[in-house]
Order: C-alpha cells, then sequence, then structure tokens
C-alpha cells in the first residue's frame, strides 16, 4: 500500500473528467500502482452499502467487496475502456453477490426492520419538513419498511433496483451487469418497481416515496 502523501499527489492530479476512475485505472494499467489505492478509497464505501442491500450481511459485504477489488487487481491487464469504470466494477460485484446468495439460500434470513440505520440512509429518506418526533419516527419507519421490500425482491430484480436507483447506473449497464439485453432490464425493472408499489402502498401512503417513480434510463 502506499503512503498517504502518495495518495494526496495522485488524487491531486485526478481530473474531473466524465470518468475519473476509469482514467485513475488506466494509469494503474501504466503502472501507477497509487491509482489502485485511490480507486479503493474512492469507490469502497458505496460498493459496500451495494453488496450489504444485496446481502443483508455486513461480514459478507466486506469479504465480497474485498474479493471485488481483489479481482478487479488480478483483472487490470484485460480492463478496456469500453464502459463507464462503474459498470465494470458493478458488473464484477453483482456476480460474486448473486453467487453467494445462489449458494447459501439455506441459509437466507429474513431483513429486520430492527436493522441498525446506516450513514448512507439519506438515500432511503423521505423528506421530513415536520420537527416532531411523531413525523421522525414514521420516516424512520417508512426507511425500513422500504429497506425491507428491496431485500425480499427476487436477487436479480434487487440487484437491478439497487444499481438504477442508488448507483445510479443506467439501462445499458445494468444490463452489463446482469448479462441482459436493454429491453430484457427495462422489463426486470419495472416488475420490480411495481412490486416495491404495491408492497409500500400497505403502508397506506400514496407510494410518494424514493421507490415510487422510476429513474429515466440513460
Amino acid at each position: 500500500m502506499v503512503v498517504g502523501d502518495q495518495l494526496a499527489a495522485v488524487l491531486q492530479s485526478a481530473t474531473l473528467a466524465p470518468d475519473a476512475d476509469a482514467d485513475l485505472m488506466l494509469r494503474f494499467q501504466a503502472g501507477e500502482t497509487a491509482c489502485f489505492d485511490l480507486l479503493v478509497a474512492r469507490l469502497r464505501r458505496p460498493l459496500l452499502h451495494y453488496l450489504f442491500r444485496m446481502t443483508g450481511d455486513a461480514a459478507v459485504s466486506e469479504d465480497l467487496a474485498q474479493e471485488t477489488f481483489l479481482r478487479v487487481y488480478l483483472a487490470r491487464a484485460r480492463y478496456r475502456r469500453e464502459a463507464r469504470f462503474s459498470t465494470w466494477l458493478y458488473r464484477i460485484a453483482t456476480r460474486l453477490a448473486l453467487n453467494y446468495l445462489r449458494d447459501h439460500r439455506h441459509l437466507r434470513r429474513a431483513w429486520s426492520l430492527d436493522a441498525p440505520i446506516g450513514d448512507d440512509d439519506e438515500h432511503w429518506e423521505l423528506p421530513d419538513r415536520s420537527p416532531n418526533i411523531e413525523a421522525r419516527l414514521a420516516a424512520t419507519d417508512q426507511r425500513r419498511a422500504i429497506r425491507r421490500a428491496i431485500g425480499a425482491l427476487p436477487e436479480r430484480q434487487r440487484a437491478a433496483v439497487l444499481m438504477h436507483k442508488f448507483q445510479d447506473l443506467d439501462y445499458r449497464e445494468i444490463g452489463a451487469a446482469l448479462r441482459l439485453s436493454s429491453s430484457a432490464t427495462k422489463s426486470l425493472l419495472f416488475r420490480a418497481y411495481e412490486t416495491l408499489r404495491r408492497e409500500l402502498r400497505a403502508l397506506g401512503g400514496s407510494c410518494e416515496s424514493p421507490m415510487a417513480a422510476e429513474k429515466e434510463g440513460v
């Protein structure tokens, strides 16, 4: 691992290119080892969030994230800038997560409504303009319900929703990760969002939630 001042130098030299991560990967390919450490520093947290939402297990998420970055490291010579770097990264992570879920179906546990709310839960949170404690508790309950509804989706639907809604991947990129055509990806997401709408209506609301409207594909 490189020392902190080397990472700082790489970060200072990084540009705000449309895909700075791909630039870093190409520089790593060319021998700048500090670039790989910076990629891990930039992408580890969102990748962990994604893998936790996929598996519901923090320890498993850590293991899968480490395996994902190991595979990126080992496959560096084969990387080609044909799409965003995140597409390649989440393709690897998604396949690892789906393989884990397939191999451990007998251990699959129900997602708990009492699971702790993590630091990233602004992604799940509805706007709360009321200062009273009842409104805050209701918002927390709704975040937990959304988390549980997503966790209950079939694995491929769950992966598609998480990549689409929270990792900002478009239909083509999600299709690449799941080995689906764009039309099949749209169909998969449509079914997933319809299921989530039905589940969230059971809360008694009008489906005005983070899951209520699909984001347009790019």
